[in-house]
């Protein structure tokens, strides 16, 4: 895992500091463009860094997820050589791509929380519902990664397909902009993006301290469980098929 994480830095001056600088630029990119360019408000907040906390729950809650997902889906060709020549649990790849991920998660994350602290702004009890989110959001990155994962050793079209994918995903999940000013008759639509209901109860916490409205995490939790299974059933049936396609 650690290895794997430093791998991705190797010949860089600044090394894994990246992992924080990527994050942040994006974010501090959306929070000036929106809030300050745009003068962009949250309805029924008056608080000059509720904007900041808005965006910087959602990038944070979507990056997690997306790293999880996209290198999911390219492990088993990127680690072809060591499939080929070493033994053991070939299942246990993505979980390693997980555990990389959750390092960068965790030094964001943790900035994140210095920064509420410091303005005063860290929310109550209500924090600990971050745990079960973070457990339902890792669980549809990696039960996703692995089925599509899978599929992509033998359909090389499908990394490329779910990289555009991933980025009308991002837009049409409210991260940069409020949940309130989606029209009415678009509502109904967001049943069917898994990651809303999650990305909102980041933001609930974050901003209001308020309890997640835990309905709302209920597709995210069924379709967790259906590619979990799914995909740990698609690697089996074609473990040895996929060494050999490597």
């Amino acid at each position: 895992m650690v290895r794997d994480f430093q791998s991705r830095y190797t010949n860089s001056i600044l090394g894994a500091v990246w992992s924080i600088l990527n994050p942040l630029t994006q974010i501090l990119i959306y929070t000036l463009v929106f809030s300050q360019v745009m003068r962009a408000k949250l309805p029924g907040l008056d608080d000059t860094l509720a904007y900041s906390i808005y965006i910087c729950s959602g990038i944070i809650t979507w990056q997690f997820f997306s790293e999880v997902l996209s290198r999911s889906i390219n492990i088993f060709i990127e680690q072809g050589n060591l499939l080929k020549k070493a033994s053991f649990p070939r299942s246990t790849l993505p979980v390693f791509v997980f555990l990389s991920a959750g390092i960068n998660f965790l030094i964001i994350f943790g900035i994140f929380i210095i920064f509420l602290t410091v303005t005063n702004r860290f929310p109550g009890l209500s924090i600990i519902a971050v745990f079960p989110l973070v457990i339902i959001q890792m669980a549809l990155g990696v039960g996703l990664g692995t089925f599509l994962g899978t599929l992509n050793v033998f359909f090389r079209d499908v990394g490329y397909v779910m990289g555009i994918i991933l980025q009308f995903w991002f837009w049409l999940t409210p991260i940069v902009y409020p949940f309130e000013v989606i029209p009415e008759k678009f509502l109904p639509l967001m049943a069917f993006n898994p990651l809303a209901g999650v990305v909102r109860s980041y933001q609930e916490i974050f901003l209001t301290n308020t309890w997640p409205e835990w309905l709302a995490v209920v597709p995210a939790i069924v379709l967790a469980g259906v590619f979990l299974v799914l995909g740990y059933i698609t690697f089996l049936k074609l473990d040895k098929e996929m060494v050999d396609e490597l």
